[in-house]
């Protein structure tokens, strides 16, 4: 990835993606105004931070890319495989149980908030089409990546080995220990578990939702995937963390724009 500062607020981009067809980029928790446990640039309010701060927030992300809040598409993520294909109607309006969307539409704005989960970004350079997951472990083993790849085709005749994906900053097998729940529904999910689920010792296994969100994509025809490989949990300096910060701390934002 590459490392972009807009003013205060630096953020992310992949390589991959040209910049002159995709705005996008995966934020950091700096460059806000809200105070601690969620400083600095919460974009949630789903946690109790002060209102105020997050809307002074969300003004300042929009800001660093150029684009309007106003003009963007939002959800409410449930951990879920839900997938809505969003156009101009949709502007400024949540997505109720939503964890998925996609658009061929220009100049609109898919965002969503982040803290372990995984960002998943999808382009298509031949039908002009972008999109957007949030991957946490339930969502990746419900089929998350495969759901956001299929309303891709359903809805603008993409051909999955045509998107190029990009699988951004979340929790790394690093510090992912999970229970035996979570090692039983990846071998239900996958197949078998070798390298995306393991024992991590003391009845503790360790899942690496990288990986897994990579084979999803794959197994789903997408072959050009880039990975960030950057643990949130390792790197609370620049990103939220649930699991390092024991649950109290804020969202870092993510959007993506298929450009005019």
């Amino acid at each position: 990835m590459i490392r972009q500062q807009a003013g205060e607020i630096p953020y992310y981009q992949f390589e991959s993606f040209p910049a002159e067809r995709v705005l996008h980029g995966v934020f950091t928790r700096l460059g806000g105004v809200s105070r601690p446990p969620f400083a600095s640039l919460n974009l949630s309010v789903s946690v109790p931070d002060d209102r105020h701060a997050v809307m002074e927030n969300r003004r300042r992300f929009y800001a660093a890319v150029g684009v309007a809040g106003s003009a963007a598409v939002r959800t409410v993520q449930v951990h879920g495989t839900r997938v809505a294909a969003v156009g101009p109607d949709d502007v400024d309006v949540v997505q109720q149980a939503t964890d998925g969307l996609v658009t061929g539409h220009p100049n609109l704005p898919l965002v969503m908030a982040f803290a372990d989960c995984t960002p998943v970004f999808l382009y298509d350079p031949v039908r002009g089409a972008v999109g957007a997951a949030h991957a946490g472990w339930r969502g990746t083993l419900a089929g998350i990546c495969q759901a956001v790849v299929q309303e891709m085709v359903d809805s603008f005749g993409c051909r999955p080995a045509d998107i190029q994906a990009a699988i951004g900053p979340a929790i790394g097998p690093c510090c992912y220990d999970v229970g035996p729940d979570v090692a039983a529904a990846t071998v239900a999910a996958f197949g078998e578990s070798e390298g995306l689920c393991w024992a991590g010792g003391d009845g503790r296994y360790v899942f690496d939702q990288w990986a897994a969100n990579e084979t999803a994509l794959r197994r789903a025809g997408v072959e050009q995937v880039e990975r960030a490989d950057l643990c949130t949990a390792c790197r609370v300096d620049e990103f939220y963390s649930h699991r390092a910060e024991n649950g109290l701390t804020g969202r870092f934002g993510a959007i993506i724009m298929l450009r005019e």
